[in-house]
């Protein structure tokens, strides 16, 4: 039987570095897998809708930047909550940590309610507000309806998964985001196209599909029923049968309003960060729009095949939230430092990789997604760029999740502050009038390296200052 390494260090028990880098791996490899499960979805979606033709992918592509947005901050508003019961798992107060379940869930529950509310409102001229012409709007219309109408159902399992995950597992919400993953494509095959008839071993079987051919709107509704189901297991999972986090009889299950206020100002930080990224985003795609059909498509496209380079960096991203949070709540100062430089060293050498893995093979996964081939060609040229960009950027990721996991949540929304606004929106602008869409990306890569940076610079500062602070802190044994 395994080892519970997570149990030993919240015990104070020592951990050498082979444990350590056993730990990030356990963490992070179902971390990884989730996000591959959860980008493969959107790859499935734009996939699926990119064989419709130029006009329906720009359809997806006009409203994307803004259903990131509305989602991050609907993933945003849990954070204080997850992170919150990492630090109470990792001082033994699990009665704590299962009151922050409940708060959590409630609180995210009300406010993506409110999200989906406003979407409902827009969503006829809001595609026109992002420049869209005729042709596309009346599609991103329905598209972006339906998104928020799945708000509360994301929020629930955004915000049970983070739960899951500060709890030290991070097994279920892999399996669940597979899971999630098959049925969006079951949906999508069901819902997108017509009825369709399959040749299977040399005609000798033939398969009848049926379709409902929706095509924009049936991507839209593919992921509502995916996640809906998956929201029904996550709840289950944490209020049933989770060992540390399902609810128990008897047990005082209001969160005080003190500790709600402490979970709710960690994550207005969080939220802050999300909306300057997100109308960052949304402002790119105005920048990106004037461009016409096939710059957007394009762009839409490269954004969601480089999304796979994502995955390595965010999947210890949140690995080092559960790490660094836990260790925090034990008070092991020197275990939240090398647990901090042993993420980030793991993120940079990992999508380095992914790196020179998007350069190669940057026409195949554009081919996935659109038979155009001037979408493909255009697509293909942007990705290499940012190729470039990776490793840094990795940085930058797993370093957020680091400061999540130290509750210092205000320092990735400055720093994302000043190199979306002061950087990036206005060389993109500049860039985009000169040298289209290819000046945008360039301009791209450029920021992403200087975020990642600026973020390694204040992860040293901040630990040098801890140092500096407590000079009597006794070393971990390696």
């Amino acid at each position: 039987m395994k080892k519970d390494l997570l149990a030993g260090m919240r015990n104070g028990e020592t951990l050498s570095r082979r444990n350590q880098i056993e730990l990030v791996l356990r963490l992070s490899i179902p971390a990884i897998l989730a996000q591959i499960s959860t980008i493969l979805m959107e790859y499935i979606d734009a996939s699926m809708v990119g064989h419709l033709g130029s006009s329906a992918s720009a359809a997806i592509g006009i409203v994307s930047t803004t259903t990131w947005l509305v989602g991050g901050l609907c993933h945003a508003i849990g954070t204080g909550f997850t992170v919150s019961i990492a630090h109470t798992i990792g001082a033994g107060k699990d009665e704590e940590a299962r009151q922050h379940v409940r708060a959590g869930l409630l609180t995210g529950l009300a406010f993506s309610t409110v999200l989906a509310l406003n979407c409902a409102l827009i969503h006829t001229q809001f595609p026109y507000w992002m420049g869209a012409e005729e042709a596309v709007a009346g599609d991103a219309s329905k598209y972006f309806l339906i998104f928020g109408m799945t708000l509360p159902l994301m929020q629930i399992n955004y915000t049970g998964f983070g739960m899951l995950e500060c709890s030290g597992n991070m097994r279920l919400p892999s399996i669940m985001n597979v899971v999630m993953c098959f049925l969006d494509v079951i949906f999508n095959a069901l819902l997108i196209n017509t009825e369709t008839n399959i040749s299977l071993f040399g005609g000798r079987l033939l398969l009848h599909l049926p379709g409902a051919g929706l095509g924009v709107t049936g991507a839209a509704l593919g992921t509502f029923f995916s996640e809906l189901t998956g929201a029904v297991f996550v709840l289950l999972a944490l209020l049933v049968f989770s060992q540390k986090l399902h609810l128990r009889r008897g047990e005082k299950k209001q969160l005080s309003f003190h500790n709600w206020c402490v979970a709710v100002r960690m994550s207005l930080p969080v939220m802050t960060s999300s909306l300057v990224m997100g109308s960052a985003y949304v402002l790119s795609t105005k920048i990106v729009s004037p461009l016409g059909t096939i710059a957007i498509a394009a762009n839409s496209f490269a954004i969601t095949a480089e999304s796979f380079c994502y995955m390595p960096g965010y999947g210890i991203s949140h690995a080092s939230t559960t790490l660094v949070g836990q260790a925090k709540g034990a008070k092991r100062p020197p275990l939240m430092k090398q647990f901090s430089y042993l993420c980030v060293a793991m993120g940079i050498l990992l999508m380095a990789l992914s790196g020179v893995l998007l350069y190669i093979y940057a026409p195949e996964m554009i081919g996935i997604l659109t038979p155009d081939e001037r979408i493909r060609s255009l697509g293909t040229a942007i990705l290499r760029i940012e190729a470039f960009a990776e490793p840094m950027f990795g940085a930058s990721i797993v370093i957020e999740g680091v400061f999540r996991g130290l509750g210092k949540t205000m320092r990735p929304t400055i720093l994302n502050l000043i190199s979306m606004w002061c950087i990036r929106l206005p060389l993109s602008a500049f860039a985009a009038a000169r040298f289209g869409l290819v000046g945008v990306w360039v301009v791209m890569c450029a920021e992403l390296i200087f975020r990642g940076t600026i973020f390694l610079i204040s992860m040293i500062l901040e630990f040098r200052a801890k140092k500096e602070a407590s000079p009597a802190s006794v070393s971990e044994n390696h």
